[in-house]
């Protein structure tokens, strides 16, 4: 077989299993949950809170020829949280994000292309013909999901305002998706997606995994007299 008759049967299996889950998603399009809507709303804010946490900026507040001027400190001045809610509106953020199928729960919603439509960009880019039911210039744009989540952001962080200003000026040292999401939002059995994280290499397993196999491995030497006394140090 030649290379590009493999490439077209690749490229007709991709699409078709696409085209699949496309159907699935057509069918009931999963919503994001309560849960999720706080979870990166909460991420949005403290990440746009963070890029300004440590100015030392103070602001100037009163009249022009106002003799009391009062001096506050940027870091806990209401432009400040003004800034990080609305310019531009933190729910715009959750625009960003992607559905990433081929993972589980609250990381199926992450930044970045997902494997899939990285895998068919990279075909395009090689001049493979991909049709997907839509004009390429759509391929990124927000799914379903992440439009519905950005709504629903914007009706959390309206209902809760209040108390979003609460946890700034008063509670501003404690973490703020626990403070709001965990203890003011969610119920006990609502709010397992926060403890949903990328999952990251298990390096301390590994170096045990590494470490046993060089030893069986020296062992083994060691049987054939390699070393003084049959043995290889490590």
């Amino acid at each position: 077989m030649t290379a590009v008759f493999l490439q077209t049967i690749f490229l007709f299996i991709f699409v078709a299993c696409t085209h699949c889950t496309k159907q699935e998603t057509d069918d009931g399009v999963q919503e994001p949950t309560l849960c999720e809507v706080c979870k990166f709303m909460a991420t949005e804010l403290q990440t746009r809170l963070d890029e300004t946490g440590k100015s030392k900026e103070v602001i100037e507040t009163g009249h022009g020829l106002d003799s009391k001027k009062k001096i506050k400190k940027y870091h806990v001045s209401e432009l400040r949280l003004i800034e990080a809610l609305n310019e531009p509106h933190i729910c715009d953020r959750i625009l960003e994000y992607n559905i990433h199928k081929e993972k589980k729960g609250s990381l199926r919603f992450a930044k970045g292309r997902s494997e899939t439509m990285e895998a068919l960009h990279g075909l395009v880019d090689k001049g493979v013909k991909v049709e997907l039911g839509m004009p390429y210039e759509m391929w990124d744009k927000p799914s379903a999901e992440v439009t519905q989540m950005q709504r629903k952001c914007f009706n959390l962080v309206e209902k809760y305002e209040e108390e979003i200003e609460d946890w700034y000026f008063n509670h501003q040292d404690e973490n703020f998706m626990d403070y709001f999401c965990k203890n003011m939002v969610l119920s006990p059995d609502n709010n397992a997606c926060l403890n949903e994280s990328p999952e990251l290499p298990n390096t301390s397993q590994e170096t045990a995994e590494n470490t046993k196999s060089k030893k069986e491995s020296a062992k083994l030497k060691g049987d054939h007299g390699n070393g003084p006394n049959g043995k290889i140090e490590l």
